[in-house]
């Protein structure tokens, strides 16, 4: 059986389609037919060669993604073929296979233990959840990463309570989710912060009280004359380290804290002031929202269904796969909040 897939040959070149063969099931793997792939900003560093040395070209991209389960190899007990799943980075329950390899005109292309960026992929168990049917497969995808990420980074990481204020700077896919997280823990005020106009029209509609332009606002001052005391939270989204300083410095001694998800470049640095930290303040890292796929996945899954929380706003932006390269250059641009894969498209 073949598949075709975005693969990564040299970061200084697009991604190229390719026709793979896919191999046999090892234990513990499943092959899922991809129906959506979101594209991130991790995955654009990648694309780009800005996470340092890509010791496994060339290799298959995507960590974000839904479909549906075609074959099971052995010791799988998790899900079974016709299974409906969002297929994420974060480990789960299940068996952790090592990444797989497909063959392509007679050269390897290396695989982890999730791809999305193919019609079809090989994964490891532990990176599928079973979809309830009351969630389609679009919102779907975005419970892969942007959303448990985003969702996660205010519920678990900060522990968002009721009447605390919060800023979000940063409203890409994962801040707008971020964003929605805020107003769903009943934060006040809730602040978005973006250099794009557009974005910060997305955050209002997911629930943002107070919108910050930081083209031309003075961001400090503003949050300032918003939070006299400093802010109780901060949620930093951008991956730029002048970010996570500001959102550091704008949360509250004793007790406020700033919560880190966006990835940097590699090699950049944040200079860090210790007397923020004498202070009381906290500074605070997250790995995927410290969302457990098992635990989590069904929680935010019941959100979507009881019309909490909307991904509506997240999916304006659709391209087929053979436009993977333009879905980057348009997530790199701000041009697109969140790029969703459609499998289906030609």
């Amino acid at each position: 059986m073949k598949t075709t897939a975005a693969v990564l040959v040299d970061t200084t070149a697009p991604l190229e389609l390719a026709e793979l063969d896919i191999p046999s099931l090892d234990p513990g793997q499943v092959l899922v037919e991809i129906a959506y792939s979101g594209v991130c900003h991790t995955q654009l560093l990648e694309a780009r060669g800005r996470r340092g040395e890509d010791r496994f070209l060339p290799h298959c991209l995507g960590h974000e993604g839904s479909g549906t389960v075609l074959k099971v190899g052995t010791r799988v007990d998790k899900v079974r073929p016709g299974d409906r799943v969002i297929l994420s980075w974060i480990k789960g329950s299940g068996q952790d296979v090592p990444g797989t390899t497909y063959a392509w005109n007679g050269d390897r292309v290396n695989a982890g233990g999730l791809t999305t960026f193919a019609r079809h992929a090989v994964v490891s168990e532990n990176r599928v959840t079973v979809l309830p049917q009351t969630v389609g497969l679009r919102d779907a995808a975005l419970l892969g990463c942007a959303a448990p990420t985003g969702l996660g980074a205010v519920f678990n990481t900060a522990d968002a309570r009721p009447g605390q204020s919060i800023a979000i700077f940063g409203t890409g896919g994962v801040g707008l989710c971020a964003v929605g997280a805020a107003a769903i823990a009943g934060c006040a005020p809730v602040i978005a912060i973006d250099l794009l106009p557009a974005r910060l029209a997305l955050a209002s509609a997911m629930g943002a009280t107070h919108i910050l332009d930081a083209r031309s606002a003075d961001v400090p001052a503003e949050l300032a004359e918003l939070c006299p005391d400093g802010l109780d939270l901060a949620i930093e989204a951008t991956g730029r380290p002048v970010v996570m300083e500001q959102a550091l410095s704008a949360v509250r001694p004793r007790g406020g804290a700033a919560v880190v998800i966006g990835n940097a470049a590699h090699n950049e640095r944040m200079a860090l002031d210790p007397t923020q930290l004498n202070q009381g303040k906290r500074l605070l890292g997250t790995w995927g929202g410290d969302s457990l796929p098992d635990r989590d996945f069904p929680r935010y899954c019941r959100l979507l269904s009881a019309g909490t929380l909307s991904l509506a706003s997240l999916q304006s932006d659709i391209y087929p796969l053979g436009a993977i390269n333009q879905a980057l250059e348009d997530l790199e641009s701000g041009r697109a909040a969140r790029p969703l894969i459609d499998m289906s498209l030609s």
